[in-house]
C-alpha cells in the first residue's frame, strides 16, 4: 500500500490522537459535506458586514464592490450567517436548488 502525500503513518500522530495544534477548514476543502447552501438578495444586502464578522470559518470574502460573497469551497452550510443576518438577505437553500 503506498502511501498518500500529506497522510500519516500510525506511529507518527501524537500520543492518544491528541490535537496539538488548532486547525480550520483554511487548510481542507470543506465545503464538500454540507447539505445546505447560503444565498444573497444583493438588493436587500447594506453591506454591513456581520455576515463577515460571525461566520466561524472564515468562508465569508469581502467582493471588490464593498458586499460579501461566500466561498463555498470551505462554507459548512452551518446557516449562522442567515441566522445573524440584520436585513434577511441570506437565506439558506438546499444544495441541490
Amino acid at each position: 500500500m503506498t502511501k498518500k502525500f500529506n497522510e500519516k503513518a500510525w506511529h507518527e500522530y501524537e500520543l492518544g490522537f491528541m490535537v496539538s495544534r488548532p486547525g480550520c477548514s483554511a487548510e481542507y476543502r470543506t465545503g464538500d459535506w454540507r447539505s445546505q447552501r447560503p444565498q444573497t438578495n444583493k438588493a436587500k444586502c447594506i453591506k454591513c458586514g456581520v455576515c463577515y464578522l460571525v461566520c466561524p470559518e472564515g468562508a465569508i470574502v469581502l467582493a471588490a464592490d464593498g458586499s460579501y460573497d461566500f466561498d463555498l469551497e470551505h462554507c459548512k452550510g452551518c446557516g449562522i450567517c442567515a441566522t445573524e443576518c440584520w436585513t434577511g438577505c441570506i437565506s439558506m437553500v438546499e444544495e441541490g436548488e
